[in-house]
């Protein structure tokens, strides 16, 4: 049985977690920062203390290594040459085949179960679930270059 011959770029697990972490601060922050915390019923007025800040930045640090890790390995096995049968395709190919199978078999579902049990609206699940498809496709592309 072949095993796939992974090899794990740390440079661009940095940068790809640099890039996504930029990313989700203009998403949520100046493009869809207002609307999204009213949908959510958040009080727009209240400043976060800086201990709520700093454990919400430190989580989506872990969140964002975990997330690009997993999908470093996911973005090669899509790779012929990865299990030495052939001859690959262009980058971006695996990239985007990557992030939108994790996007729609993992994020969407989950998404669409906070609408269901959470009673979350439907203008959150678009603003959540296009912001995860592109973070994906960022992450999935920059990790997409490590061959």
């Amino acid at each position: 049985m072949t095993h796939p011959q992974i090899v794990l770029n740390w440079k661009l697990i940095f940068l790809a977690m640099v890039a996504a972490f930029i990313f989700g601060f203009l998403w949520y922050g100046p493009l869809f920062g207002k609307i999204w915390g009213k949908a959510m019923g958040y009080n727009m007025n209240r400043k976060p203390k800086q201990s709520e800040m700093m454990k919400g930045l430190s989580l989506q640090v872990v969140i964002l290594f975990l997330t690009t890790f997993v999908l470093a390995h996911l973005t090669q096995v899509w790779r012929p040459s990865v299990w030495g049968v052939g001859k690959d395709f262009p980058d971006f190919t695996y990239g985007f085949s990557a992030g939108f199978f994790t996007w729609l078999g993992f994020y969407v579902p989950h998404q669409l179960s906070k609408i269901a049990w959470e009673m979350r609206s439907w203008k959150v699940f678009l603003i959540n679930t296009a912001h995860d498809f592109i973070v994906l496709q960022i992450l999935a592309q920059i990790l997409s270059c490590t061959r």
